[in-house]
């Protein structure tokens, strides 16, 4: 399984970007998919999530509202779109999948075995 992120960049504060994760090597339906991010210093943080198989997604509670996570099964891609973008949101970004079914919420870093490779968001103020 291979993961790849692409998408970051500098904005402004207020400001949007999108992300997109590139998944290849094997059928994905049956996963969630996750962004996660880790600021300097930080530990890495859970962001957004889709269950691929039942389109069920989830977010922290700072990214709701204006955060969005997408799914495209035909191109095995997972955007993450990010409005109103504030210079807390400042991190590189990654996305992350694990083979799961059900309704259980993943947020936590370990329980996902797949990485791509992060990308930088920069939010200027």
């Amino acid at each position: 399984v291979q993961l790849q992120a692409s998408g970051g960049g500098l904005v402004q504060a207020g400001g949007s970007l999108r992300l997109s994760c590139a998944a290849s090597g094997r059928t994905f339906s049956n996963f969630v998919m996750g962004w996660f991010r880790q600021a300097p210093g930080q530990e890495r943080e859970f962001v957004a999530a889709i269950s691929w198989s039942g389109g069920s997604t989830y977010y922290a509670d700072p990214v709701k509202g204006r955060f969005t996570i997408s799914g495209d099964n035909a191109k095995n891609t997972v955007d993450l779109q990010m409005n109103s973008l504030k210079p807390e949101d400042a991190a590189v970004y990654y996305c992350a999948a694990v083979y799961g079914l059900g309704h259980r919420q993943r947020t936590k870093p370990y329980e996902y075995n797949y990485w791509g490779q992060g990308t930088q968001v920069t939010v200027s103020s």
